[in-house]
């Protein structure tokens, strides 16, 4: 038997809004941070995770994952795995951080970084990926992981149970197909808000020629440049190529209908984030009043209730989830059932700190044994910070190529933690620090 010996959160933030990455118009000058956390056993391993902020505001999340302490240190390692389900319901369940959410805001994605790094020693014992970990459970095994309290309205375990077994009997032709084929991929990179229109010219050529099917431009500053913008975009990419737009959270409904109106001409692939991600029936309104334009939300969907009532009202055409936005993995899990028991597609956000490397582990789970083999599913990517993973994400071809080392893929070079530390790392002590690059082992 082990132990958990000890929880390591560390507050790492890069400094990216020097060079105006991840700009958009609610987010003028992130830097991409992460309350990282490493789950350590008495045995000698651990387990990684973290949640995913832009700056400000970190070492607080860093203070609501120490808060979790009590509940993992000289617990037996082996017990905890076993039941995963169990731990995140006791961390949901406890009544005085709950007071704090409950299951949303900053203590919720603590505990989510807690059950994701539960996950990842899971995988690295098991020596499996995460998403083939979650792919090879049986039906009844994967139900277990999800609480069903506040869904039954619009999904129970019978039906989660049932949705589960129609796709086991083609998953493992579906697991090797993902092996070899992958999961397309489309690309944010090129449409931040503070990049010159050269520089957009530039990134939209170089994704057509690293084979991704569609891009996405933040929107949401200002009306007549996002117009502009969008014309040079779409004339750089022709006609039929596909280009969405993303306004993180920016508008009031008739704000977004009007903005909309006037992109309409340029043919986005769908609208993200067009208002408030709390406000439920504003998407169903802006969603009915933009048809065909598709709208998409989730990235800062704060659990799984919110995605039920979007579902519910049909405020949406996809879904988006976050690998550290909800309580962790098995509330993903939830919201990947809620998903196909409704029909729509999840296309997960990524970019920032970590996310492409945690999330590509549930999008291979989903179309491996949930959503199966969905056409309309991509999976965002953002060419940010991979270096400084020891396990970072593989697209080519304009595809996320399976992951194949064990665990979850969240763990940090340590030298990348050590120069990054907030305050005090050599990036942030001395801006022209020229922070060495990670070396990756053979």
């Amino acid at each position: 038997m082990s132990i958990f010996s000890d929880l390591r959160v560390s507050d790492v933030r890069f400094p990216t809004s020097r060079a105006f990455d991840g700009s958009d118009a609610m987010n003028p000058d992130p830097d991409y941070s992460a309350a990282y956390v490493e789950l350590v056993t008495d045995a000698g391993d651990s387990g990684h995770g973290l949640v995913f902020t832009i700056g400000r505001g970190n070492d607080v999340q860093v203070a609501a994952i120490n808060a979790l302490r009590d509940h993992l240190l000289g617990r037996d390692v082996e017990a905890t795995l076993a039941d995963l389900g169990g731990l995140s319901r006791e961390l949901v369940g406890d009544s005085q951080l709950r007071w704090l959410g409950p299951e949303k805001g900053v203590m919720h994605m603590a505990i989510g970084a807690v059950v994701n790094a539960a996950w990842d020693l899971r995988a690295r014992r098991e020596d499996k990926p995460l998403w083939l970990l979650l792919a090879e459970l049986t039906p009844e095994q994967i139900v277990d992981l999800v609480d069903f309290r506040y869904l039954t309205d619009a999904l129970t375990r019978g039906e989660a149970l049932e949705l589960l077994e129609r796709a086991a009997s083609t998953k493992e032709a579906r697991i090797a197909a993902l092996k070899q084929e992958g999961i397309p991929a489309y690309t944010t990179s090129a449409g931040w808000l503070g990049y010159s229109d050269e520089k957009l010219v530039r990134l939209l050529h170089e994704a057509r020629d690293e084979g991704f099917e569609m891009v996405k431009l933040k929107v949401g500053a200002d009306v007549d440049e996002d117009v502009r913008r969008m014309r040079i975009a779409r004339e750089t990419m022709g006609s039929d190529f596909p280009i969405a737009v993303d306004a993180n959270q920016r508008w009031d409904v008739a704000d977004a209908v009007e903005w909309l109106e006037r992109l309409a001409p340029y043919d986005p692939a769908f609208i993200e984030e067009p208002t408030s991600p709390d406000d439920i029936l504003a998407h169903a309104a802006i969603r009915k009043a933009v048809a065909p334009l598709r709208v998409a939300t989730g990235e800062q969907m704060q659990n799984r209730v919110i995605a039920k009532q979007l579902l519910q009202a049909e405020a949406i055409d996809v879904l988006q989830i976050d690998a550290s936005r909800v309580g962790g993995v098995n509330e993903n899990i939830a919201i990947l059932l809620l998903a196909a028991k409704f029909g729509i597609p999840v296309c997960p956000h990524a970019g920032g700190v970590g996310l492409c490397e945690m999330v590509q582990h549930l999008a291979f789970f989903d179309a491996a044994a949930i959503g199966a083999e969905d056409p309309r599913r991509f999976v965002e990517y953002v060419d940010h910070l991979h270096e400084h993973f020891t396990d970072p994400v593989t697209v080519e071809s304009g595809h996320y190529r399976a992951p194949s080392r064990p665990g979850a893929s969240a763990e940090m070079h340590p030298g990348s933690i050590a120069d990054h530390l907030f305050p005090d790392g050599p990036v942030w002590k001395d801006p022209f620090y020229p922070a060495a690059p990670a070396v990756v082992p053979v």
